[in-house]
């Protein structure tokens, strides 16, 4: 395993963070846990169309914060899904093929293989830390969509990250079932970060019916979760994403949960 001592560093607001968190685009996200080097979801490809399942095509509008070149070594991936270019895109396939293990859902392991593993709801892992702990990776149970939406959108997952000497983190996934949330927090709240896919998406197939959280309910997760800091991904850098970063803001400052909401990163270059 390598540890934490390369790559992206974080902001000035996040320095003096036990546990850094970065967002690099979409819903690619760094997080730095007990010596080791998690990614999310690893989307690093530059603008353009990207096919998707039934007919649809997917327009990426802006580049990642960092290149893969540029990331530095990865300990561990979070694979949410892989059946949608905006959670996982070419680059980010290649990626895969460096990182010593990556977690994700059995069918998504099932069609990647390589070194991606399967983790079912609520299964555990443990990985062995560089200073001779532990961190144990869970599998969280999320719902791509209303009820029943599975046949059409494919399974997800969440994760929850926890050592015994180190607060607990949460990371979504592209869940948009708040009844999975309280099923989490029921069980581990309150966690210290939660990392909330949002953004809004939406298909006309399921009566346009939420895929991922929006601003509201990511306001309402946090909430259930009894978050202390909330990051905010898959809010940015794709067009059918139906509410972007300030929509987060916005549902967090009418709930008066504005202090937890993690700044955003600096706005990537133009293309």
């Amino acid at each position: 395993m390598t540890t934490a001592s390369s790559g992206p560093s974080r902001s000035a607001s996040a320095a003096g963070e036990r546990i850094p968190v970065r967002v690099l685009g979409g819903p690619t996200v760094l997080i730095e846990y007990g010596g080791l080097r998690f990614l999310t979801d690893p989307t690093f490809d530059g603008p353009g169309d990207y096919p998707a399942p039934s007919g649809r095509v997917l327009t990426k509008t802006a580049p990642p914060l960092v290149t893969p070149a540029g990331l530095g070594p990865v300990d561990v991936v979070l694979l949410s899904h892989d059946q949608h270019a905006d959670n996982l895109d070419h680059s980010g396939r290649a990626l895969l093929a460096d990182v010593p293990r990556t977690f994700t859902t059995p069918a998504a392991a099932g069609r990647l293989g390589g070194a991606t593993e399967p983790l079912n709801p609520w299964q555990c892992v443990d990985l062995p830390r560089p200073d001779g702990g532990t961190v144990t990776v869970t599998a969280a149970p999320a719902l791509h969509g209303p009820e029943g939406c599975e046949p059409l959108v494919g399974e997800v997952t969440g994760f929850l990250l926890t050592s015994p000497d180190l607060p607990a983190v949460y990371v979504s996934g592209d869940n948009a079932s708040l009844a999975l949330v309280e099923e989490i927090a029921a069980r581990y709240a309150p966690v210290d970060t939660a990392v909330l896919f949002a953004g809004a998406p939406r298909l006309a197939a399921l009566d346009d019916a939420l895929l991922v959280l929006d601003g509201t309910g990511a306001a309402a997760a946090a909430a259930l979760l009894g978050a202390r800091r909330v990051v905010a991904a898959h809010c940015d850098s794709w067009a059918h994403f139906t509410e972007g970063r300030e929509h987060v803001v916005r549902a967090f400052t009418n709930a008066g949960l504005l202090d937890r909401l993690q700044p955003a990163d600096p706005v990537r270059p133009e293309v």
